[in-house]
């Protein structure tokens, strides 16, 4: 498929202004827990657990409701191998809702590090996710993650895409395999280089993550048919690539494998819902008829007071300021399928509902939008992008220092843009959604280096949308 990727973008705007010890194939004479443990997509009475460990004998887990591991609530064993790449995943049924759990995993009597998790609350009054995107390992360090592993207060992470990288471009750190990643093999050694990280480590040993993919865990924009990342001529047939890279996510991510779209319920508080926009894309659709029928239902329906809806691109109509070498609308985001964005948001108004939330990753920068109606005439929803947690952002694709020339063109986006309430093209970092009865909140939490692994990070910007609005409101600091 064709399209203006996100590097297309920054450029566009700126001119109108496998080594086998970090894959774990090694001997596995002694059962090792290298990759760390992680939970996933957690439910009102049950969460994922995943770990990885080279061994035959069965993997034995527990999980209790204290620390000291001395009020066990569920046990068990399974087993793992080769054909999974030695990864293991637990299902977890018949936990208490709203309750924080440890877990761990043994083999032949050696323990995996300890976890922590929470299960989703059946009532509650509030909710607090991390939101996060855009990983480059080589680009930087993680330190945005690990302030996210000490935020004790998160019900879960949400990642909206770009986990992993598929490139190989080691400006800070360097990667394994030395190239681009294209076989079974390359996918599986790029997550579990990812999962060596300490932060990344911390961050997954600590909250439960719920994460949907965008294009960089298979190839750049990519989509069902191709990707302008791949070339079959060197590479071979995408539909091989596309196997490859799928399996490795499902193996490596603590998610549950089947449909990436997907929702989760937080009691009478929140609906979640995850999309998957590269999956069932074609040049006609950015998520195929079944996924779209099912979002409009499901953003309308229901009782829940807020519909959160997890979208990997931009859902809001952006125009790009005039320039005569570049379209003037990113393609690879929902404004190429301006007819599945105005039948979600047709859906919404039919049903009067406006306590819809887009949030979104993806384009390497802060942004909080009114999501215009068709007709541009009024707010349907609202939407909060994050920014990136290491990868090039604008000041790095034009190699300048931060903020330099980076004013004047957020002014003209917005001045081209009335919708865009605010945004911020520079600064790497995490974000934290804030979820009560009366508003939603989005901060924005910035990296003072991404090349420093002993940066700090500021909470830099915090913007609502109050209930019933469909509007997004600055909050001083």
């Amino acid at each position: 498929m064709t399209g203006v990727d996100r590097r297309t973008f920054l450029i566009a705007t700126a001119a109108a202004a496998g080594a086998t010890s970090v894959s774990g194939t090694a001997s596995a004479a002694v059962p090792l827990f290298e990759h760390g443990v992680a939970s996933g997509d957690p439910l009102p009475d049950g969460v994922l657990l995943w770990t990885r460990v080279v061994t035959s004998s069965p993997v034995e887990w527990e999980a209790p409701r204290d620390e000291s591991f001395a009020r066990i609530a569920r046990r068990g064993r399974t087993t793992t191998g080769a054909h999974r790449d030695h990864t293991v995943k637990v299902e977890v049924h018949g936990l208490r809702p709203g309750t924080r759990y440890w877990y761990r995993f043994r083999v032949d009597g050696v323990l995996s590090p300890v976890g922590r998790t929470k299960t989703a609350p059946t009532d509650c009054s509030r909710v607090q996710f991390g939101v996060v995107s855009c990983a480059n390992w080589m680009a930087g360090h993680f330190v945005p993650y690990g302030y996210l592993a000490d935020r004790d207060k998160l019900d879960a992470v949400i990642h909206l895409g770009d986990y992993i990288y598929p490139h190989y471009d080691p400006k800070v750190r360097d990667a394994v395999p030395p190239h681009e990643i294209v076989t079974l093999q390359d996918y599986r050694t790029r997550h579990a280089m990812y999962k060596t990280d300490q932060h990344l480590q911390r961050l997954h040993a600590t909250h439960p993550m719920i994460a949907t993919w965008d294009d960089n865990e298979s190839a750049d924009n990519s989509s069902a048919l191709g990707a302008i990342g791949h070339d079959p001529a060197t590479e071979g047939p995408w539909a091989v690539r596309l196997a490859a890279a799928t399996q490795a996510y499902f193996e490596w991510m603590p998610i549950r494998e089947g449909l990436i779209f997907r929702r989760l319920r937080y009691g009478a508080l929140a609906d979640l819902t995850m999309l998957d926009l590269r999956s069932h894309r074609t040049p006609d659709t950015i998520m195929g008829r079944l996924q779209r029928d099912w979002l409009a239902r499901g953003i309308c329906d229901g009782t829940a007071r807020w519909r959160l809806v997890g979208t990997s691109v931009m859902f809001s109509p952006l125009a790009i300021p005039p320039n005569p070498t570049f379209p003037s609308v990113n393609t690879d985001q929902w404004d190429g399928f301006p007819a599945d964005r105005e039948f979600v948001l047709r859906a919404l108004e039919r049903a009067g509902q406006k306590n819809a939330v887009f949030l979104t990753g993806d384009i390497h920068s802060s942004w909080a939008v009114d999501v215009p109606d068709a007709a541009k005439t009024k707010s349907v929803a609202t939407e909060y992008i994050t920014t990136s947690v290491t990868s090039d952002n604008f000041d790095e694709f034009q190699n300048v220092p931060p903020r330099t020339g980076s004013l004047q063109l957020e002014a003209g986006i917005m001045a081209y843009n009335p919708h865009v309430r605010f945004v911020e093209l520079d600064s790497h970092g995490v974000s934290v959604l804030d979820v009560t009865a009366e508003e939603v909140r989005m901060d924005w939490f910035y990296t003072s280096n991404r090349t420093d692994p002993n940066a700090t990070i500021t909470k830099a910007h915090s913007w609502r949308t109050r209930h019933d609005t469909a509007k997004t409101e600055k909050v001083l600091l």
